[in-house]
């Protein structure tokens, strides 16, 4: 543990100094991208043990806090999350020097202490085992990434966009909040270190994974908890973003394995649910991500849709532990922990490639760009190469997380009693119809973006940004294609986690992940050997380049083209009514010369307009009712304060009696 604390301490300590010593960009960027290097290269340093060899590290020692103590244990489950976030963190600091370098701050080194701050708690919460100092690193890690989301406050969707999380963050910490108070009435205490047992939970593990379900949940972005999301993530910066995305929503999902682990197996019923909720999550923030028009904004609902095909495995893992399939189990838990690291590397990816994109052009809408692969070749190439892993396209990172996953369900449709075989059949097409739209969701944002002609000034001058925001995307396009080509990497990173997790060795994950190794360089020798072979038979052929047929036209505009609204009408115009939120505002042309006419569409989401929008406009209106007695006079508070008193002396007076 002492070089975990290390790299908490370093973390901390090149915060504060970026704070207080970081007078311009470079020098904060010195501090703070300096101490998010070393604190992660000092972390990684701690995980071979747990991660390989299985092994659990324990420091305890006294906290003057009511009810709180210093737990921290590593084991292997709280390793992979650690080794996702030791990963992203410094890539994203790397980016984030040249990102920052464009905005200039009176105090440039706060945004870096936030920053350290944000990866110091997060690494607090996954080895905290100790209920009051979950909830202070919880709430530090919250807070941190507020003041991330808003740092461009000086805009009101910024202001709003931080709110919106604050509010929703804080909400689910409330749940939180009883899940560890009603553990600790049960077991006698707030530390978690080990299973409190069926006896203890008898009629209450229902209701305490309910809690953290919804709490953890609230953080992962399950669906209908997942408003704030899309919100924040376009309002943070790039290199904010990857941490959000890839790590920070992710440690909703280790609670809610810490949870399973803690509260025993859970009943089949239970597999079922996750199942179901993890198929909505899937379909819905996948049909949502196909509607946006903001590139920043569709990459933050294909994190929900992500999330979704987490709980999938999650609930597959249930699934086949309920009915004693260690198999499934296996299959199930180690494909939920492959997809969290495999989508804390493409996600990143994408983010990243996004940052660049906007530092160029100038925009992240949709609409208003195009044609950058020609002139931004190498951050094209990186976002292609990232929206091939997100698709699951094989040989990538992305095909490898998923493929444990339809073997559990196939396995658990073949294996299991009926209702299991249904939540396997669930499972399947539901990862089926989510990877089916997220492919038209990925040919739009990386077709709109960088293909065809520019569709704006910002576009047609764009070039390719510097090395500092380019190099990071390389790091991590390596890795997708690392665990593309040896998935046994990854498997064998996660098998310890998943096994305690499972009950059972996870011999299942690691030989599918053998089989697709031998199947995945097999594949890129069969595409080099087509490659090569078109070459060959094309060596001798003249290859003239020219203008396509447009028409009619002799240079067609660039509004002739595709839209990001209407290449994907077909699909959005399948989505039920229910799910719809958007507004159109429409110029229509008029006259028998007409000058034009406009048509621009905005995607809105239907559970944040119609049930919290709604809802928190009823709460404010209840509560503008308190302003009868909240009226600014000080004298009348003097005399509420006098009354409550008296009230208060009369009723113990009444008592003594």
């Amino acid at each position: 543990m002492i070089l975990l604390a290390s790299a908490v301490a370093a973390l901390v300590l090149g915060g504060l100094g970026a704070a207080v010593f970081g007078r311009t960009q470079r020098q904060a960027a010195a501090w703070g991208a300096g101490a998010a290097v070393l604190g992660s290269l000092l972390g990684l340093l701690a995980l071979p043990g747990p991660l390989l060899r299985a092994t659990t590290l324990t420091h305890a020692s006294p906290w003057s806090v009511p009810f709180g103590s210093i737990l921290l244990v590593l084991d292997p489950l709280s390793a992979v999350f650690l080794l996702a976030t030791f990963v992203l963190a410094p890539v994203a600091a790397w980016y984030g020097a040249s990102y920052l370098r464009t905005y200039e701050r009176r105090r440039p080194g706060l945004p870096w202490l936030f920053y350290d701050l944000l990866i110091a708690s997060i690494v607090v919460v996954l080895v905290a085992r100790n209920g009051v100092l979950f909830l202070v690193a919880w709430e530090a890690m919250t807070l941190a990434s507020f003041f991330l989301v808003t740092f461009e406050d000086e805009r009101a969707e910024v202001r709003r966009a931080g709110w919106t999380y604050l509010v929703a963050a804080h909400l689910g910490t409330a749940f939180l909040m009883l899940f560890f108070a009603w553990l600790a009435a049960l077991t006698g205490s707030f530390d978690f270190a080990a299973a409190p047992g069926a006896a203890a939970l008898a009629g209450s593990q229902g209701w305490l994974f309910a809690l953290a379900l919804v709490g953890f949940g609230t953080k992962a972005g399950l669906v209908p908890l997942h408003v704030w999301l899309p919100e924040a993530h376009p309002a943070a910066p790039s290199h904010v973003s990857v941490v959000m995305s890839g790590v920070m929503i992710a440690t909703g999902v280790y609670g809610i394995l810490r949870a399973i682990l803690l509260l025993g197996p859970l009943p089949g019923a239970w597999g079922l649910a996750l199942i179901v909720i993890g198929a909505v999550t899937g379909i819905v923030g996948a049909l949502y991500a196909l509607a946006q028009g903001d590139l920043k904004r569709l990459l933050a609902y294909s994190s929900v849709e992500n999330m979704g095909i987490v709980l999938l495995g999650i609930g597959a893992g249930v699934l086949g532990a309920a009915h004693g399939s260690a198999a499934i189990a296996a299959l199930g838990f180690g494909a939920a922990l492959l997809h969290v690291l495999n989508h804390a590397l493409f996600k990143g990816l994408l983010f990243l490639g996004a940052g660049s994109v906007r530092h160029a052009a100038g925009t992240l809408a949709l609409d208003r760009l195009g044609g950058l692969a020609h002139r931004m070749p190498g951050t094209a190439a990186m976002f292609l190469l990232g929206s091939a892993a997100i698709i699951a396209l094989p040989p990538l990172n992305g095909f490898a997380g998923e493929f444990p996953a339809y073997l559990a369900g196939l396995r658990a449709a073949a294996e299991l009693p009926p209702g299991g075989r249904w939540g396997g059949l669930l499972l399947v097409v539901a990862l089926a119809t989510t990877g089916g739209l997220a492919i038209v969701a990925f040919v739009k944002a990386a077709g709109m973006a960088f293909l065809g002609r520019p569709r704006s000034d910002g576009a047609r001058a764009a070039r390719e940004v510097e090395p500092g925001l380019v190099r990071p995307l390389y790091v991590l396009a390596a890795g997708c294609v690392l665990l593309g080509l040896a998935p046994w990497l990854g498997a064998w990173a996660v098998s310890a986690a998943a096994a305690s997790l499972a009950g059972q060795p996870a011999t299942p994950l690691l030989d599918a992940a053998r089989t697709l190794g031998v199947v995945a360089p097999v594949l890129v020798a069969v595409i080099v050997a087509g490659v090569l072979a078109r070459a060959w038979l094309m060596r001798r052929r003249r290859q003239a380049v020219a203008d396509t047929w447009a028409c009619g036209y002799d240079a067609p505009l660039p509004r002739a083209q595709y839209t990001a609204s209407s290449l994907v009408a077909p699909l959005t115009a399948l989505v039920p009514a229910a799910l719809r939120a958007g507004v159109q505002h429409v110029r229509a042309p008029a006259g028998y010369f007409p000058a034009g006419g406009r048509v621009r569409a905005e995607a809105g989401d239907a559970f944040e307009q119609r049930v919290y929008r709604a809802s928190f406009l009823r709460l404010r209106q209840a509560a503008e009712r308190l302003r009868l007695v909240q009226h600014g006079r000080v004298q009348w508070y003097l005399l509420y304060i006098f009354a409550a008193l008296l009230v208060l002396l009369l009723v113990e007076f009444g008592r003594a009696r």
